[in-house]
């Protein structure tokens, strides 16, 4: 929605009416002492109330959306019902995007998205209904992207601030069936929330750890899927095929390839990527990297809606100081795009994500973490979306079954049962 000088025909107008009364005989014009006064008042307020750019040479888009969801949960012991935002990425926000052409090839703008986390998804669990997220404390504000860019349509983009690097949500971000904001490879409705078992004393994990990332991201998929303060640059597209690398931080670095374009009646997009760290903060051990290989399809049958999504992750670190094996995450969606309503899309769906040697316990005696040998996670889930055209609105209802195996230890499953909406702006 670019935002535009919402007063200027009225202001013309009135103007228009000014200047046709000072034209009268100063007999016919004069209505009153203090007429004109009052007019000039009353346009200087109308443009002191309208919603302006910060300058004329730089446009001013704003965008965004607002998302809320009610999640049913069972843990296998306790049940409850929450009524949460989606967790970063997916919350609800506003996004202001400015551009400027510098020259036929060359322009220049900034990103500032502003995410306003009312209950945050991911740090929900059996004790908290109000998850703070990053922020520290539920219903506050925080910075998703801030970052500038110079862009040519021959040389590609170089983008300096915090955004999303070169591997952040590759495979995320290839599916366009409608069904994102619903289903993707994240463990976001169970993140927070501790497994049920009979773990040895001073031991436990969450959900979120049943396949890890070892605090490098969302888990299961997605490690590396958090902006970060980095430099990226994106090529142009030659024929579909693009590419991006970023650095940052000090610490970091990845690489990207995709591809996006029409093979007949087929859409399809792929891409792969590969990123390391360092950073103890991030999971890494001193002196030591975490390296996350990751790779994604998605493909659609455009005259009939059919649609699948398949991605796959590898986790390995350096420097093992607890001997965690490397880690194999892989997730599979399909469905179909009806039109069953002219109010929009129906789009029922299936999804399933296996892990192995996923699940890290925690040990708040020895106060480490390890993944175990031989366990392994896998979750099932059906759901529906209705898209509302009118209303660049999605309206869904989902079901997802969560499991753990840890050698040694017997878990209990994990169920959720959400609605939720996204609305558009």
């Amino acid at each position: 929605m670019a935002l535009r000088k919402k007063t200027t025909a009225a202001t013309a107008g009135i103007v228009l009416a000014v200047g046709a009364l000072s034209a009268l005989p100063a007999q016919a014009a004069d209505l009153g002492g203090n007429c004109c006064a009052d007019l000039e008042e009353r346009i200087a307020e109308l443009e002191a109330t309208t919603a302006r750019k910060g300058n004329r040479k730089v446009s001013l888009t704003v965008s965004g959306w607002v998302a809320q969801q009610i999640v049913n949960w069972d843990d296998g012991v306790e049940s409850n019902t929450y009524l949460t935002g989606l967790g970063t990425a997916f919350a609800s926000n506003v996004n202001f995007t400015g551009r400027a052409q510098i020259t036929n090839d060359v322009s220049a703008g900034y990103v500032l998205h502003i995410e306003l986390i009312d209950s945050d998804v991911y740090s929900t669990n059996a004790n908290r209904a109000n998850g703070p997220g990053v922020t520290g404390s539920p219903n506050s504000a925080q910075v998703h992207y801030s970052y500038w860019f110079l862009k040519s349509n021959t040389y590609g983009q170089v983008s300096v601030g915090k955004q999303s690097q070169a591997d952040d949500n590759v495979v995320v971000s290839l599916d366009s069936s409608g069904t994102l904001a619903a289903a993707y490879w994240v463990g976001y409705d169970v993140f927070g929330f501790n497994v049920r078992g009979n773990f040895a004393p001073g031991q436990s994990m969450i959900w979120g750890n049943a396949s890890s990332c070892r605090g490098w991201g969302g888990g299961p998929g997605d490690c590396d899927g958090l902006p970060r303060n980095v430099v990226r640059y994106d090529t142009p597209a030659i024929a579909g095929f693009s590419g991006a690398v970023s650095w940052g931080e000090d610490d970091e670095w990845s690489v990207l390839g995709r591809y996006s374009g029409n093979i007949g009646d087929v859409k399809v997009a792929l891409a792969a990527s590969y990123g390391e760290t360092n950073d103890p903060n991030l999971g890494a051990t001193f002196g030591g990297k975490l390296k996350y290989t990751q790779a994604g399809i998605y493909l659609q049958h455009m005259p009939t809606g059919i649609f699948g999504t398949a991605g796959y992750g590898h986790l390995t670190e350096t420097a093992n100081l607890m001997n965690n094996p490397d880690t194999d995450t892989w997730y599979f969606k399909g469905g179909v795009r009806l039109k069953m309503t002219p109010i929009g899309a129906t789009i029922p769906y299936g999804e399933y994500l296996g892990a192995n040697n996923s699940a890290m316990i925690n040990d708040s005696i020895t106060d480490t973490s390890q993944v175990v040998e031989g366990s392994s996670t896998t979750w099932w889930g059906v759901g529906v979306v209705q898209e509302i055209d009118a209303a660049a609105m999605s309206v869904w209802l989902r079901y997802r079954d969560h499991s753990v195996d840890v050698p040694g230890v017997d878990t209990k499953d994990m169920s959720t049962i959400v609605a939720g909406a996204m609305i558009s702006f």
